[in-house]
């Protein structure tokens, strides 16, 4: 490494002159400067510091989710990279303590000179969304409707672009249909695994028959959540009716995706699938954060707030609670635990499977 020609300054290298004089409280226009306005920029512009480094670890992860396939090194770097997101969520999350300091009047002292500003318009964290698979027809309705309509041209047209583009969801949905090793000449594990599960759905229709203790209303209850439950592992293996889950938003995923994703989690005790199975574990972290914190971010709005609407013209808490569900992203892998099977039922891998992963990358 070469030695820097130029002797760097620490405050010229992190900018601080313009970093520290980038709070610009509005309340000093309208009388007394309101105290906690400084708080609440501090806070948002080091949100916004991190949602630029969290899309830097993004643009990264999607441009080796690009290739055709992953060797084990690029999958070791999106696992170290999608961990880091998930450090950072951490820690914007907590950032939520600090700006519960605040109390509702301290607020009050200073909200309404924001109008019509509102963090419904940070550009970067729409970027965020939009990269992980957040797109305009995931949304919920006021979002769909309204939301490009009160950002500048700009930033209507960067977001735009990004929406026409392959998103982390994509990516990850077309690498795990990739996966070739479901079906070989002396393997057929969904054969297995449909046995598998008939004889577990079977052993517990055997026990709700056989329970004394259930009315006869609690029993055939429990004897239709039964074939319900036949239904969802069906559509596991019926194009069809998997299609209908889909279109019904039951699922995302595709078919070939979520059996690969499935027989990772299952096999993640394999060589081959310890990277796969962290990359899908990494991904459900992420999407649980991102949950936790749009469920924060409801609660201290409502806190703050109550039922006002948003400076933004949002319904306020009402809207931030409707997202923390409706964006979620990588659901269907934490749903996999619904068609896991316990370890002793599962096939173990022949000779002839072991020696193809250990010369295929995923």
């Amino acid at each position: 490494m070469k030695k820097n020609k130029e002797p760097v300054y620490y405050g010229d290298y992190l900018g601080l002159d313009k970093l520290l004089s980038a709070q610009q409280p509005v309340s000093p226009h309208y009388g007394a400067e309101a105290h906690d306005e400084t708080l609440f920029i501090i806070v948002h512009q080091a949100y916004e510091l991190w949602f630029k480094q969290i899309i830097h670890e993004m643009r990264s992860i999607l441009g080796l989710f690009r290739a055709e396939n992953l060797p084990d090194e690029a999958l070791m770097t999106v696992v170290h990279r999608l961990q880091r997101i998930v450090t950072i969520q951490e820690l914007l999350n907590h950032q939520i303590d600090v700006m519960e300091t605040m109390t509702a009047q301290d607020f009050l002292e200073f909200r309404d000179y924001l109008v019509p500003a509102s963090g419904f318009q940070s550009i970067q964290f729409k970027e965020i969304e939009i990269s992980l698979g957040v797109k305009r027809d995931k949304r919920i309705a006021f979002d769909q409707a309204s939301f490009y309509n009160r950002i500048n041209d700009k930033d209507r047209a960067y977001l735009e672009s990004l929406e026409e583009q392959p998103d982390l969801f994509e990516r990850v949905d077309a690498w795990l249909a990739r996966m070739p090793f479901l079906e070989t000449q002396d393997f057929s594990f969904w054969k297995h695994y449909e046995r598998a599960i008939e004889e577990q759905i079977e052993r517990d229709r055997a026990i709700v028959e056989s329970n004394t203790l259930l009315s006869d209303e609690e029993r055939v209850q429990e004897l239709a959540e039964l074939e319900n439950t036949r239904e969802n592992f069906a559509a596991l293996f019926e194009p069809e009716r998997y299609q209908v889950m889909r279109d019904e938003g039951r699922v995302r995923l595709s078919q070939k995706a979520l059996q690969a994703a499935l027989f990772i989690e299952m096999y993640r005790e394999e060589p081959a699938f310890n990277l796969p199975y962290q990359v899908l574990n990494s991904l459900v972290d992420l999407d649980e954060n991102l949950t936790i914190w749009r469920y924060r971010h409801a609660m201290m709005v409502q806190r703050m707030l109550g039922s006002k609407i948003g400076t933004g013209g949002s319904s306020g808490h009402e809207y931030l609670k409707r997202t923390t569900e409706k964006n979620r992203i990588f659901a269907d892998f934490m749903n996999l635990a619904t068609y896991l099977l316990p370890k002793a039922a599962l096939p173990p891998l022949p000779e002839s499977v072991r020696n193809s992963l250990r010369r295929y990358s995923v």
